[in-house]
């Protein structure tokens, strides 16, 4: 139940009593009571209860005039005339009440709470950490993306060696080097050679399917052949196989051989020797 007259009050804030002066200072700042209470973090309708100097609407004595003391503050009045005033303004009976129950339990004063928004707060040291964890996801990702390029560059590179220069590579015979005389004493390697080895000329004027192996079993030509002039060498006797002679011109030892005496229609296959 209020104890103030509100035709008491009306007249107190027209004598510029402390409500009125609290009111006229805030419309001053152009704030509002919601702006007020959410800085000072007291409740809205003590804000007002104390520009209306409504009393009963306010907590016990001692803690509205700290009430009235920090909003004077926020308002930018003078704190000590506010007080003065709030207590020539306070009225008796409340504040015999609220000396009887100064030994009554403690009793929630109302204070505003913060909205959800302005409750959460941020650890600087659990910011820190996420940063931390980003740098380091972003490091060993570069990581392993450069050792993927890294093997990916040291992948062993296979040239792919036409077959002329197969047919040369796998004519090569070194047979001779392992032959030792029965006196231990080694060959001649270089007349070993000239014996053992020949050279085959294949020249192709059109595609052709050819091929070819030596005394060795190597082979020195095999599959479809284009254009062109290849030169083997193997260990004779060569055995010789061609899908269409008349593509293709034939010499060993720079001797040319006469593939139409080997072929049966335009194919041939025959052993040659020097």
């Amino acid at each position: 139940m209020e104890m103030t007259n509100p035709s008491t009050n009306n007249q107190s804030n027209a004598q510029g009593s402390f409500g009125a002066m609290l009111q006229q200072a805030r419309k001053t700042k152009q704030l509002s009571l919601e702006d007020a209470s959410r800085e000072l973090f007291i409740l809205k309708r003590h804000l007002q209860a104390m520009e209306d100097e409504n009393f009963s609407a306010l907590p016990q004595a001692a803690f509205a005039r700290g009430f009235a003391i920090n909003y004077a503050k926020f308002l930018d009045l003078d704190p000590v005339q506010v007080a003065t005033s709030f207590d020539a303004a306070y009225p008796n009976e409340l504040k015999v009440q609220s000396t009887s129950n100064i030994d009554s339990p403690l009793r929630p004063m109302g204070t505003l709470q913060r909205d959800s928004r302005s409750r959460i707060r941020f650890n600087p040291l659990l910011i820190i950490a996420v940063i931390g964890l980003i740098i380091l996801a972003v490091f060993l990702f570069r990581m392993v993306t450069n050792a993927s390029k890294d093997s990916q560059d040291t992948t062993p590179v296979v040239e792919n060696l036409s077959a002329s220069e197969q047919a040369q590579g796998a004519a090569i015979d070194t047979s001779a080097i392992d032959n030792v005389g029965a006196s231990g004493s080694a060959l001649n390697l270089n007349n070993t050679a000239a014996m053992t080895n020949a050279a085959l000329d294949v020249n192709v004027t059109a595609n052709a399917d050819i091929t070819i192996t030596d005394a060795s079993g190597a082979s020195l030509m095999s599959g479809r052949q284009t254009v062109g002039d290849y030169k083997l060498f193997g260990t004779p006797p060569f055995n010789i196989q061609i899908d269409n002679v008349d593509n293709v011109n034939l010499s060993l030892n720079q001797e040319a051989v006469a593939l139409d005496q080997y072929a049966t229609d335009k194919q041939a296959s025959f052993a040659l020797t020097p």
